[in-house]
């Protein structure tokens, strides 16, 4: 297949979490930029933007022909959907150049009120095979940001076999799990990753098997070496992760790969130099190629590594009050910003160096190798043998938010262009505007004198319109037809100039606002009406691992299997064919190139055999089903429905049942059944979360394992699939509010048990508590009554 031209030279694509780090962008030469607003942002911790601060930033960038995206990429609740339509509404008419999104409800809402934005699959969405960029490209995406676990020769593939951009990440920070499929942090206290809140309990320090470590802790990805090889692959746009980072470390991180990206060849392997040894000043995690260089990097997570930022320069000798002396490895100087790191496994603290010491002298600087005293603003916080990191110096790339807003504000951004019609007779002008394919007219009179020389021409209007003053315009084409011998006075031309720009902007200005009226009225009409979900007959859903399980069908409560579609269970396929109609063959979330025609070919084969209803939980899994008819679509919730506007977009992909979204809180999901949903409403209502799925292998973690938290909260590691999975010990159960989301208009419920056994004790005991309606004993709530932030 014919694919999309890559770009001579990719562009280079930089974080922007605050103003002073969006010109620390610029300065350093980054070709466009990423940024978040104040809601819908995956990094809600970041300082973020208003959307006027939006519109002024896409005019700066676009004044030099930079590029800026906007960050739309976390799931939004029910009760978000008319701002998210307003946010929408304002973001196409700034004219960014694309959104980034993860919830098919923004696409949903884009797509048919919204065409004039450009939108960009997050790597949220986990797009990591060919199938999935084909199902973007089916949908109208203009680009997708690729999974990070993907290696050189997957990309150069997935490049071989599509026409649709294709974005990586070069440098920052990396997740343990595929982006978009950690529960971790919100398993733990409903801040989720998902709705850009993440607390980051995967850098924190765990016990296996009287072995403790950073296990789920990566290093920072930098494929600064990579460049040439992933251009070659077919990436069209190089990201640098770090919307929560300083503005030097952008401006350091964006400088050193722009240095390699222009190097001349002959220059490269010097230059590749410099940067390296810049990218060590940036103050970043050990750095790892990551999966670029292979399935299995031996250096992605390290236990021994503690997870934190910046460069290590020693450990407290003496704490005396706010006093900490140490041998520094590096020079100190002051305005030089540390962190001191506990030795257990708490955060740390940062301050910037005020006070400095050698000795008793109290010195500016000191050079490294020497003992010296700093004054912490922190008294009594520290002890010796704690860490000592220095995250950011003092030549740092320094714009104060004022000064930025003014930068901002004195760059007058690129108008729109304008192409002039004009007719000219002796008694008027007409001015026919055209501006995006759309006309505006406007007739002004005039006094004219029959020329006895030089009478108007077109050189003369061209003149007078092109300097359009303050007005946001700029003059494009300008024809004129016949003009007649006359003169008009120079004066009286350039206030009809002045007058017409002045009708243009304030015109241009009803004509768009009237325009986003009309969306926004079309986009909140859209919205499913309230109303009721009730069904007659409830659906119950037992998830097994293993297909001999299948007698669990004779149980009363039990009407439909949810079974995994593998090798073994394929050689069941006879045994189950009687009991067609009760199986929902499960397809594995992860599903790399080289097993998808694999799981193709298995799909044919069940449905030959009489089976006819399956579960998708990535975008990936649509093409499977390509040519086949009187199928039955289920969704997981790794699809991520969130919101009733998802629900209809996944409709819309021919999923007859949507299965709502594993984080949700009793709230929201009230809100959403409560809509006139186009399918039934399905949800998980016991299970074992799984915190994390990685293509990580940590070799100190035995399949099966135990691991214990600090605070000896228990997990349990699985090696399996060619996966590494993190579930937590405890399982969560929603048995005993069945009945209020019977109410609510819930229809089916999932109970889980791949993970123990319908046969097990722990299986039977919750098969008798689905019976009396009961949660087992030891479950956890989830999100369901505490809230999902």
């Amino acid at each position: 297949m014919p694919h999309a031209d890559t770009p001579e030279k990719p562009e280079l694509l930089a974080p922007a979490g605050s103003l002073e780090a969006f010109f620390a962008a610029v300065d350093a030469g980054a070709d466009a930029v990423y940024t978040g607003l104040k809601d819908f942002s995956a990094r809600a911790k970041a300082k973020n933007f208003s959307l006027a601060d939006i519109e002024r930033m896409a005019g700066y960038l676009h004044a030099d022909g930079k590029r800026l995206y906007v960050t739309l990429n976390t799931l939004i609740r029910e009760n978000e959907l008319s701002h998210l339509i307003d946010t929408l509404s304002a973001l196409e008419s700034f004219a960014v150049d694309a959104v980034i999104i993860q919830d098919l409800a923004i696409w949903k809402l884009a797509r048919e009120h919204f065409p004039g934005l450009e939108v960009h699959a997050s790597t949220q969405m986990t797009i990591h095979n060919v199938a999935g960029v084909k199902m973007l490209e089916r949908l109208g995406f203009s680009r997708a940001v690729l999974a990070r676990e993907l290696t050189l020769a997957e990309i150069a593939y997935i490049r071989s076999q599509t026409r649709l951009e294709l974005e990586h990440f070069i440098h920052g920070a990396l997740c343990f799990s595929f982006s978009g499929q950690c529960y971790f942090s919100s398993f733990l206290g409903g801040k989720s990753g998902n709705r850009g809140r993440c607390a980051q309990p995967c850098r924190r320090n765990y016990r296996h098997h009287q072995q403790q470590g950073f296990f789920f802790s990566p290093n920072d990805l930098s494929a600064i070496d990579l460049l040439p090889q992933l251009s070659r692959a077919g990436i069209c746009s190089f990201k640098i992760e770090g919307r929560m980072k300083s503005a030097e470390y952008v401006h350091k991180v964006v400088g050193a790969y722009r240095r390699v990206m222009d190097a001349a060849e002959t220059e490269r392997k010097e230059v590749l130099a410099q940067a390296k040894q810049q990218l060590k000043e940036s103050f970043g995690r050990q750095p790892t190629r990551g999966f670029l260089s292979g399935s299995q990097p031996d250096d992605m997570a390290i236990p021994s590594q503690k997870g934190a930022t910046g460069r290590f320069i020693g450990k407290v000798r003496q704490v005396q009050g706010n006093r900490l002396s140490f041998t520094s490895s590096l020079p100190l100087h002051l305005g030089d910003r540390l962190r001191i790191q506990p030795a257990n496994d708490k955060s740390g603290s940062a301050f910037t160096l005020r006070q400095l010491f050698s000795g008793s002298r109290q010195v500016k600087k000191s050079p490294d190798g020497k003992p010296v005293t700093v004054i912490s603003p922190f008294d009594q916080r520290f002890a010796p043998g704690d860490s000592v990191f220095m995250v950011a110096s003092a030549d740092a790339f320094t714009l104060s938010d004022s000064a930025a807003r003014r930068k901002l504000e004195h760059r007058r951004p690129k108008g729109e262009l304008v192409d002039l019609d004009i007719k000219v007779t002796p008694t008027s002008i007409a001015l026919a505007a055209t501006i995006n394919s759309r006309q505006l007219d406007f007739t002004y009179p005039v006094t004219s004198f029959t020329a006895t020389s030089q009478p108007l021409d077109i050189g003369v209007l061209e003149q007078v319109f092109a300097a359009v003053a303050d007005e946001p315009f700029s003059l494009g084409s300008l024809t004129c037809g016949e003009l007649p011998a006359v003169v008009i006075p120079p004066k009286q031309l350039k206030q009809i100039r002045r007058t017409f720009y002045r009708d243009l902007r304030l015109a241009r200005q009803h004509q768009l606002q009237q325009r986003r009226r009309d969306q926004r009225e079309a986009a909140v009409a859209s919205l499913l009406p309230a109303g009721s979900n009730n069904c007659q007959v409830s659906e119950f859903r037992a998830l097994l691992a293993d297909t001999r399980e299948h007698h669990l069908l004779n149980n009363e409560r039990i009407n439909t299997l949810l079974l995994p579609i593998n090798r073994h269970s394929l050689q069941q396929v006879d045994k189950l064919r009687r009991r067609a109609a009760n199986i929902i063959w499960d397809l594995p979330f992860v599903l790399f190139d080289q097993d998808w025609q694999e799981h193709q070919a298995a799909i044919r084969t069940l449905v030959q055999a009489g089976f006819h209803q399956f579960r998708l939980s990535n975008l990936g899994h649509f093409p499977l089903f390509d040519g086949l008819t009187g199928l039955k679509l289920y969704s997981s919730y790794r699809l991520f429905a969130l919101n009733s506007q998802a629900v209809v977009a996944l409709s819309k992909l021919n999923i007859a049942d949507v299965e709502l979204y594993i984080e949700d809180d009793r709230h929201n999901l009230a809100a959403i059944l409560s809509r006139q949903l186009p399918v039934p409403a399905s949800l998980m209502v016991y299970g074992r979360v799984p915190l994390l799925t990685s293509r990580i292998r940590v070799r100190q973690l035995h399949s099966d394992g135990s691991i214990l938290s600090d605070r000896d909260d228990a997990y349990r590691v699985q090696q399996r699939q060619g996966l590494t999975w993190l579930f937590s010990e405890t399982p969560f159960s929603f048995i005993s509010n069945i009945r209020e989301l019977e109410q609510l208009g819930c229809s089916g419920f999932i109970v889980d048990l791949s993970h123990c056994g319908a046969g097990s004790i722990n299986g039977k005991q919750v098969l008798e508590a689905l019976d009396r309606g009961s949660d087992p004993a030891q479950c956890s709530k989830f999100n369901f009554e505490a809230g999902l932030e």
